[in-house]
């Protein structure tokens, strides 16, 4: 006897229903075309790989979706997470909501049945997307799943690429996980789609160095919230990830949680999103250095403001405070409890500190580049800013070309960078919200497919001529028409004659 509900077969069929559409839309524009890249050739006969993806999360999915689109279909895409568990969405991800709008088409890349919305309405109807204010997290998370099913896209999971060294023309990716099939493999080109932290760490102050770490934790660090009931916590920062952190300790039963902020005033404008539209994400990449950096250098000063939900989730217990010129500055270990020296000479005991502090940009740190990410130009390379615009974590992002690759920090040093393509945070300053966040994802992904797929016809353009000179298919069977003598000449007409005289 079936179990299943009136209601939840109706949403099963009207998804069926969408997914056909999906198809349907593919088959209406020839997507994805065949492979037209001339293939490589390995040592001793080794596969080679077009390109491969770091990262099966929404980034990933929308350029492997691109490359697809653009005829580049030998792809390998690997993530580290289990299936269903890739990027932050259900590990250290703690909103209930995205901050993005709900009618934002994301990753669908220009098809409105690949869009959020489209997926929604299948299963839930009409009338349930009107009421919906804000996407909660885990459906997102369900989305993206369904994203990647529907367009069968090969994601390798527990597959972890431990670094990425030249050899040769190619790149040779060294591989570590349960999922791996190979310890290592060969690509052409190389798509960083690695998220927030993607060309860096987590932002781990020095005021924790020497603090046992049962006492503090990162924002994306797995955290045990469950053990923090009863318990004083502080909370550093008050951007998204801080009070998110903050929620969850709350609705865990934390005796009491703080927010420490060493700004004046709580952000909460944010600025960007005053001039968000298609031309802005089209014309950053073309602007000029001094107007790229001007741009972000206001937004980092600024700083995005958590969601109000986000807010108003931490505000609602009364057991929850905000502190606005409090910075730390020390922590020491005293009787088992924390000590947190604040500026200005203030002191504050707690039981468990999380870091709200963020991600920061630094390529050195990440082990896939190993060896030489020293030799990457950065923008602290590339440009020095006026007096007063000066940013030290602005200056340690990549500078980039405009097809996402790491350029050299002194020519000829590492001229693989090139093959190598930053599509996440990272190249924000470069190239603008273009590679992580939901606005502009798939505008990215067309940029970096396109530019891939002229560098691979560039590169083999010889052997694309020789297939232009081989190709021998007829349009024309030689039935189609007869061949006719042409009339004799006729005399010239006496009036004619007498004109020409």
């Amino acid at each position: 006897m079936s179990t299943v509900s009136p209601i939840g077969a109706a949403m099963a069929k009207n998804l069926t229903e969408l997914e056909q559409r999906v198809r349907d839309d593919l088959a209406c524009l020839c997507l994805p075309p065949a492979n037209w890249v001339v293939p490589a050739e390995g040592p001793d006969g080794e596969p080679v790989h077009d390109v491969a993806v770091i990262g099966g999360g929404m980034c990933g999915l929308v350029a492997s979706f691109a490359l697809r689109c653009a005829g580049i279909r030998n792809l390998r895409i690997l993530d580290r997470a289990p299936k269903g568990f890739e990027g932050p969405w259900l590990t250290y991800a703690r909103m209930e909501t995205l901050r993005s709008p709900k009618q934002l088409t994301g990753p669908a890349y220009g098809m409105a049945s690949l869009t959020f919305r489209a997926w929604f309405v299948a299963q839930f109807g009409g009338e349930a997307w009107q009421a919906l204010d804000k996407i909660p997290r885990p459906m997102w998370a369900e989305y993206l799943r369904w994203y990647r099913e529907v367009l069968d896209l090969p994601v390798e999971n527990e597959v972890e690429v431990r670094r990425i060294r030249p050899q040769g023309d190619l790149l040779r990716l060294e591989l570590a996980g349960p999922g791996r099939r190979e310890d290592s493999i060969l690509a052409r080109r190389v798509v960083m789609a690695t998220g927030r932290d993607g060309t860096g760490r987590a932002s781990i102050p020095a005021f924790v160095d020497g603090l046992p770490k049962t006492h503090w934790a990162h924002s994306s660090d797995a955290i045990d919230f469950a053990a923090l009931k009863g318990k004083r916590v502080v909370v550093v920062g008050v951007g998204a990830s801080a009070v998110d952190n903050a929620a969850e300790a709350l609705e865990a039963g934390a005796a009491e949680v703080r927010l420490l902020a060493r700004r004046k005033v709580m952000p909460t404008i944010n600025k960007l999103m005053g001039i968000g539209s298609f031309g802005f994400t089209a014309a950053y990449s073309e602007l000029d250095d001094a107007w790229r950096w001007r741009i972000m250098h206001y937004s980092f000063l600024t700083q995005t403001p958590a969601p109000r939900g986000s807010t108003l989730r931490v505000s609602r217990h009364a057991n929850a405070y905000f502190h606005f010129g409090a910075g730390v500055e020390t922590t020491r270990m005293v009787d088992g409890e924390v000590v947190l020296g604040l500026d200005g000479g203030r002191r504050l005991t707690t039981d468990f500190l999380i870091l709200g502090t963020g991600f920061l940009v630094e390529p050195l740190a990440r082990t896939e580049l190993a060896g030489y990410a020293d030799k990457i130009a950065l923008w602290r390379d590339r440009y020095r800013p006026p007096a007063g615009l000066e940013h030290e974590q602005l200056g340690n992002f990549p500078y980039l070309a405009e097809d996402f690759s790491f350029l050299e920090r002194s020519p000829g040093e590492a001229p693989w960078l090139s093959r190598i393509h930053c599509f996440n945070y990272g190249a924000s300053v470069s190239l603008g919200k273009t590679s992580g966040d939901i606005p502009g994802i798939s505008e990215g992904a067309a940029w970096l497919a396109r530019a891939i797929a002229a560098e691979f016809y560039a590169e083999n353009i010889e052997a694309h001529w020789q297939r232009l000179l081989a190709y021998d298919t007829p349009e024309l069977k030689g039935d189609e028409w007869r061949g006719s003598e042409l009339p004799e000449e006729a005399e010239e007409a006496p009036a004619r004659k007498r004109g020409l005289q």
